[in-house]
């Protein structure tokens, strides 16, 4: 066990001399100012988990024997007893271990549980979104940070280099215009809906500033990670399931959200409805599929289909040649609500966001008939940089965080 904690400790040195990553993401404040011995980072591939593990390290004031890295899909941690290794680690006066891609360790969640209970260390750890809801457990336990895709506002930082606030929902709806003139300014001679544009296709994942070229692969190889590691190693999905699975994706990205009924879904991926259903639970888990059940199934049994979209906008272009405009708005508007709101969709507007506010998702000259009875009703519409009254745009819902 020495040997080998010899060998990942000059690996670990060599990650966190390369992590200098100049930008941090919105979670990076809370969780080096958090107390917690045990923090997890969750979210779907790509979206910078393990940069912001770096990052972290790189900051705390340790020293370079005292911190550790280590990748749990790494060859050399492949049958080795976690908990036995931070053991070791601890002997060795180890103060705090990262551990990126948990859910690739056999046993995971008990060898975590065990070092929390067992061991004096702390510990950061990151893993595939779908393992939040292993282990309901693991909320109770350990400090729990969801960490979704790049909003609008981060893109925008990265690719101007400039700084912008983000906005409560609240806040938005109360000072929409103010908050939408301050931002125009702010970019200077850049146009909003130019970067939004651009975003709705490339926005997602922060490896688009890496290689730019070859982002559209990166995000095809991004899919099927999630699909045959992630899910296939949490869920044991074989290799024939994951092809189904992958139907499913490519079926949803073509469709309108309720142009397809459970049946009709279930024939063209060649599966069963109760099997369709295991699988949508699967996808949504894992961020590649955003599952939006209609508002009145909350309070009984209703035979009305969900709404069903890519998880966020950077998935249509990547999966499929020519998608739905209004598809592709309305998953803008649920990837970036849905991050810290509930959302339903109703029969009057397209969403009701926590349980208290309406939206109409539209093109500029969409009006408020749909909406116009409904109290703390809005119509967000998509090809204005203004908004009036209860009219929003669409972009500035994309600084949420």
């Amino acid at each position: 066990m020495k040997n080998l904690l010899n060998n990942l400790f000059e690996l670990s040195n060599k990650k966190l001399q390369n992590s200098n990553k100049r930008y941090h993401r919105f979670l990076y404040d809370v969780l080096l100012k958090s107390n917690s011995k045990f923090s997890g980072i969750y979210g779907s591939r790509g979206v910078g988990k393990t940069t912001l593990l770096l990052q972290i390290a790189s900051s705390l004031e340790l020293q370079s024997d005292e911190i550790l890295y280590i990748s749990c899909d790494h060859p050399h941690l492949a049958d080795v007893s976690l908990f036995e290794f931070v053991s070791e680690f601890v002997k060795y006066g180890g103060k705090c271990i990262l551990i990126d891609e948990v859910h690739e360790a056999k046993n995971f969640e008990q060898e975590l549980k065990s070092i929390y209970d067992f061991l004096d260390i702390k510990v950061l750890f990151s893993g595939s979104s779908a393992i939040k809801l292993t282990n309901p457990s693991f909320t109770r336990r350990y400090g729990m940070y969801h960490l979704p895709i790049l909003s609008l506002k981060e893109y925008l930082e990265l690719s101007l280099d400039k700084s912008f606030s983000s906005f409560s929902l609240e806040n938005i709806l109360e000072n929409h215009v103010d908050i939408s003139n301050t931002i125009t300014k702010e970019l200077e001679d850049e146009k909003v809906l130019k970067h939004f544009e651009h975003y709705l296709k490339t926005g997602a994942y922060p490896f688009y500033f890496e290689n730019q070229d070859k982002y559209t692969q990166m995000v095809l190889d991004t899919i099927n990670t999630i699909l045959y590691t992630d899910l296939g190693s949490i869920y044991n999905i074989t290799g024939d399931k994951i092809n189904s699975l992958r139907k499913l994706l490519t079926s949803i990205c073509v469709s309108n959200p309720l142009e397809l009924s459970i049946e009709a879904l279930s024939k063209k991926v060649g599966v069963s409805k109760v099997t369709l259903y295991k699988y949508i639970e699967l996808l949504h888990k894992a961020e590649l599929l955003r599952h939006i059940t209609y508002e009145g199934k909350r309070f009984k049994s209703m035979q009305k289909p969900d709404k069903l979209y890519l998880a966020n906008t950077t998935l249509f272009s990547s999966l499929c040649l020519e998608s739905k405009i209004g598809t592709i708005k309305e998953s803008f508007f649920t990837s970036q609500v849905n991050a810290s709101s509930s959302i339903y969709y109703v029969d009057k507007g397209d969403f009701l966001v926590n349980e208290k506010y309406t939206f109409e998702i539209g093109g500029k000259d969409k009006g408020f008939e749909q909406v116009k009875d409904i109290k703390n009703s809005f119509v967000v519409a998509d090809g204005i940089e203004v908004g009036f009254k209860n009219k929003l745009p669409l972009w500035l819902f994309g600084f949420l965080y």
